[in-house]
């Protein structure tokens, strides 16, 4: 009932007042201690209080990993968990990095050959994709938008704000000019549970669920359900293989992959994947996601 009434509020609200309204929202969690603040962000999603000392669900679990474990900054930093993923599996697995500092080099310095990404390290989303001559005033003010935005103060992820800034640039992964499918892997125990697969990122953002056996479960979580077929990757059993060693020691970890060309590649490592705080569909996702993870949480040392 009162999820219906926050959408129908929504619904009717202009647009620059919902803006003015989530502004002066996350402003005022900042204020608060990061467990209140936890507790507000959950009961907004959820419409109840998350058990954050004894947690059962996947989505409390969430909350309580961002109060015990704020020291993620080395896993979840872009450029950093290369080395690593080199570690444990090896270097051919790894995206190459076309440069990697605070800031960008001097524009004559920028011969990078399309095309190319550029993003952050420390945070979610907001990739630029370069596929033609580069407008590098307009770059240069989304990208200083982007290192100036504290995604650990969106959501009580604290360790993102941990991460020393810097921008990583990387060569275009993909057979053409679309975004690949990126397949992220979610693990309990260092053993895969099941495979969400992102598509249509750029344009119309769809999600869809497989088991390890590909076969098609019904679950969403937040994007609209893509119908089409999927085609099961063809390298499915080492994409299963490197989320099993990747994840090895950690309690839960989300393990993201690309494939391209017949190659695997590894994008990155989520330990709060939406949050915590976006619902599955079911909700009994939640509960057996949750049961899967080992608990207190673990880690490697």
């Amino acid at each position: 009932m009162l999820k219906s009434l926050f959408r129908a509020a929504k619904a009717v609200t202009p647009g620059p007042v919902r803006d003015l309204v989530d502004r002066a929202y996350l402003g005022a969690l900042d204020l608060l201690p990061l467990r209140t603040g936890l507790q507000v962000r959950y009961f907004k999603s959820y419409q109840r209080l998350p058990r954050l000392d004894h947690p059962q669900l996947f989505s409390e679990k969430c909350q309580a990993l961002k109060l015990l474990r704020p020291d993620l900054g080395r896993w979840v930093d872009k450029v950093a968990v290369k080395d690593f993923v080199r570690a444990r599996v090896g270097d051919e697995f790894v995206i190459p990095t076309l440069y990697a500092g605070p800031a960008l080099p001097p524009r004559e310095a920028r011969t990078w050959p399309t095309p190319y990404v550029i993003k952050t390290n420390h945070g979610s989303g907001g990739n630029i994709f370069v596929r033609t001559e580069p407008d590098w005033p307009a770059i240069e003010q989304q990208l200083a938008a982007m290192l100036a935005y504290d995604f650990s103060s969106v959501s009580g992820e604290t360790f993102y704000g941990t991460i020393p800034r810097q921008v990583l640039v990387e060569p275009f992964i993909a057979d053409g000019p679309d975004l690949p499918l990126d397949y992220k892997v979610f693990t309990c125990g260092g053993e895969p549970q099941f495979i969400q697969v992102d598509t249509d990122r750029e344009l119309a953002h769809k999600r869809v669920f497989f088991d390890a056996k590909w076969q098609r479960l019904p679950i969403r979580l937040g994007y609209p359900d893509d119908s089409r077929p999927i085609v099961r990757p063809q390298q499915l059993d080492r994409i299963l293989e490197l989320a099993r060693t990747l994840s090895r020691g950690f309690g839960f970890v989300r393990v993201d992959f690309y494939e391209v060309g017949g190659r695997v590649y590894f994008g990155e490592m989520t330990f709060t994947p939406e949050s915590g705080l976006m619902r599955f569909e079911p909700d009994s996702v939640d509960a057996e996601l949750g049961a899967q993870w080992p608990w207190p949480p673990t880690f490697p040392s």
